[in-house]
């Protein structure tokens, strides 16, 4: 065949960018975005990111320059998922439950050229900066390189706040009406550099390429079967994998954006209910959110509501309680280096036809490979040898794909760790079964050898989820005088009436979990805390668990015990301000 070449007619490069600009025209007079008073088409969604992206270019932004943002699920945020691309440059969106020691180092080491804050986290971003100043006593920076600082105010109601002269809507005000977006030259570039949550070590930063955003944006709106004009609810956070790349996808389909500054139950089911949501992403944390709330609080839901969770395993009696408030749940499973999902449990018409509770077990498998990856396997880390798909032989998750990393920023060590031999070595273990669903067991550090048997404290936490009073579970390893680490339990209870909590003891627990699990993966020792230790997206940090078995007695005898009740750090979870955003997904 004759050599065939490129041309600007048949290769243009990958970008979810080309998803707004369409939007712009063909889905012109549709709703965009609601966000209480606020309301824009998609065309005005379109004009104000390209007003933006020419403002960002006019304040020396040049390609390939970060641009870091600190601010809740708002309007601002997601136009600046395509403006700051429009003009060249990375979206850093900065995790708004970080404190302002790590917002400073995340600062520093993306070389962040702007900061956007949103008016509810000036003082948080003070204090980020005040940590940059030349001079000061943990000064991070040279004076060169801080950040020029731009509030977001409240565009309906503003505030006043300031952090600097510049503010958001001044920027798309003054932005040129006529400016022509940065044109694209090879989809390889970055479009987003995310950090992660840095549970044990310095978070790391994961650098998104345009045709890796776009190509996982077209997996997610085809799997999960987004259909046209869909109604989004923005439950899981922005910042978070730029919201599994729904921020783009949302575009794509010409659907309508709805805001919630507070993940409460309140707000959601307001939502909901006020505006027809039709899905809405969530970990299965945003489940006993809404399971708890008052009856004050909650509105009937008239229509499905599609629900694609991410996270720890939901276990099957969680995903059938929030399914009979008239949820459906697809289950999903990825990492921030996947640019969000990497597996999708996509539902088969012959499951129809099982038991209730069947149902909900094979919902909460993690499921297939997304259409852009090339490959998933479960591999023996030292031989490489892929495992039998027999759905019990466990060994380490990989991943092949186009929708995958660039790699760590400034990091090429911990990028030559992550890749080895073609695959993307994701930490978790699972297995695979003969029709090629996969389901997790742990993650690799987690496994608890006992005795010389391997323990999945995931299967031990789907068995503690059983129990009825169970509202969340952590099974970490105990060291243990014979065995060398047994199970050791950690539960929050649900919400019960006075004194009820006293009918619920340790060795309730364990008598509940011998008539569930073989014996030697039975927990040795249950303690009930107020709430479970997170991480700042939302994740169960069960190295702080492991410190605190340490330090606790064994207790092989245990007949009708009630443990005390230990503190634990705040919940994530918690509404503490009434702004506060609840952050979802574990893996995610």
């Amino acid at each position: 065949m004759d050599k065939l070449s490129k041309c600007a007619a048949n290769y243009v490069p990958l970008t979810p960018i080309n998803f707004l600009q369409r939007a712009g025209s063909v889905y012109a007079g549709r709703y965009s975005v609601i966000s209480d008073g606020t309301r824009f088409t998609w065309k005005e969604t379109h004009e104000r990111c390209c007003l933006l992206a020419s403002s960002l270019r006019s304040l020396n932004i040049a390609k390939n320059d970060v641009v870091s943002v600190l601010a809740p699920n708002i309007p601002a945020l997601y136009e600046m998922h395509f403006a700051v691309p429009m003009a060249g440059a990375v979206l850093n969106a900065i995790n708004t439950r970080l404190d302002a020691n790590n917002i400073s180092i995340i600062l520093r080491h993306s070389e962040a050229k702007i900061f956007f804050v949103d008016y509810q986290y000036v003082p948080l971003a003070q204090e980020a900066l005040r940590l940059l100043i030349p001079g000061s006593h943990d000064s991070l920076l040279a004076e060169s390189s801080m950040p020029l600082v731009v509030v977001i105010d409240d565009i309906n109601t503003p505030t006043g706040i300031r952090l600097g002269e510049l503010e958001y809507e001044q920027l798309i005000r003054n932005g040129n009406p006529g400016y022509i977006p940065y044109e694209l030259e090879d989809e390889w570039d970055p479009i987003a550099l995310n950090y992660t949550s840095g549970t044990t070590s310095a978070p790391k930063g994961v650098v998104y390429s345009h045709r890796g955003a776009y190509l996982s944006t077209l997996s997610l709106i085809l799997q999960w079967e987004l259909g046209s004009e869909p109604v989004y609810l923005w439950s899981l956070p922005m910042f978070h994998c730029n919201g599994w790349t729904f921020t783009w996808g949302i575009a794509a389909r010409g659907g309508t954006n709805v805001f919630i500054r507070n993940t409460s139950a309140l707000d959601m089911y307001r939502a909901i209910s006020e505006h027809k949501v039709t899905h809405m992403c969530c970990a299965p944390t945003v489940f006993n959110i809404l399971l708890e709330a008052e009856s004050s609080e909650r509105r009937q839901i008239t229509s499905p509501v599609q629900i694609l969770t991410g996270g720890a395993p939901p276990p099957a009696p969680l995903v059938e309680e929030v399914e009979k408030l008239g949820f459906h749940v697809t289950h999903a499973y990825g990492l921030t280096e996947a640019t969000g999902p990497a597996l999708v449990c996509e539902w088969q018409a012959k499951w129809n036809q099982l038991p209730r509770n069947d149902q909900a077990m094979l919902k909460a498998r993690q499921g297939i490979s997304v259409l852009t990856l090339a490959d998933v396997d479960i591999k023996d880390m030292e031989t490489m040898v892929s495992k039998p798909r027999d759905g019990e032989s466990v060994g380490e998750i990989v991943l092949r794909g186009s929708s995958l990393m660039k790699g760590y920023f400034k990091d090429p060590e911990a990028t030559s760790k992550a890749f080895k031999n073609g695959w993307f070595l994701t930490g978790d273990v699972g297995v695979i079964y003969p029709d090629g669903y996969m389901e997790i067991k742990d993650r690799s550090k987690d496994v608890i050898i006992s005795g010389g048997e391997n323990i999945s404290s995931v299967e031990v936490e789907k068995a503690l989820y059983k129990h009825p009073r169970v509202l969340e579970a952590a099974v970490v390893a105990m060291p243990h005088h014979h065995w060398g680490e047994t199970p050791c339990a950690f539960i929050t209870l649900k919400k019960g009436s006075v004194g009820e909590k006293e009918d619920v003891q340790e060795g309730d627990l364990i008598a509940h979990c011998r008539k569930n699990l073989p014996h030697f993966m039975v927990p040795k020792k249950v303690v009930f805390l107020e709430d479970l230790p997170k991480t700042s997206t939302g994740k169960i940090q069960k190295f702080q668990l492991r410190e605190l078995a340490k330090k606790l007695p064994s207790s092989e005898n245990v007949v009708n015990k009630r443990s005390p009740q230990v503190k634990s750090q705040p919940s994530h979870y918690v509404h503490h301000h009434p702004h506060e955003q609840v952050l979802a997904m574990s893996r995610l």
